[in-house]
């Protein structure tokens, strides 16, 4: 799990960078105010999430399977979460409907949610 957290971790920080980069540069002239700072939004969670997965890559959890939780639900969180609001950004650019996409938004922050909740009982009750 510790690899999988690292290389994951490393992973979302460096698409935050590349894609802030092209915020930065591009879409700034493609976007509107209110969706490229949408956009940006995703990337701060992005980049925060995947730092936290390289923090806690290193620290030992009460059980491997705990941990295996917390990754599970920050990754598949953070893809939910900042992934939906990086493509609704662009929704103005899309010629179909993104609809079914708005939901994933709130299920993906829940999911971060539950896993830093997660990891802090986690840190409460160890000894």
């Amino acid at each position: 799990m510790k690899i999988k957290m690292r290389f994951f971790g490393s992973l979302f920080i460096t698409l935050g960078i590349v894609l802030g980069a092209l915020a930065s540069h591009y879409f700034k002239k493609i976007l509107n105010s209110e969706s490229l700072s949408s956009f940006e939004v995703g990337l701060t969670y992005l980049i925060y999430n995947g730092l936290g997965m390289l923090i806690l890559s290193g620290v030992d959890f009460i059980t491997s399977k705990i941990k295996k939780i917390v990754f599970y639900l920050i990754f598949w969180g953070t893809i939910a979460f900042s992934g939906s609001i990086f493509i609704l950004s662009f929704k103005s650019q899309i010629s179909f409907s993104l609809a079914w996409l708005g939901p994933m938004t709130p299920l993906g922050g829940a999911s971060l949610i539950i896993g830093w909740i997660l990891t802090t009982l986690a840190f409460m009750i160890r000894k």
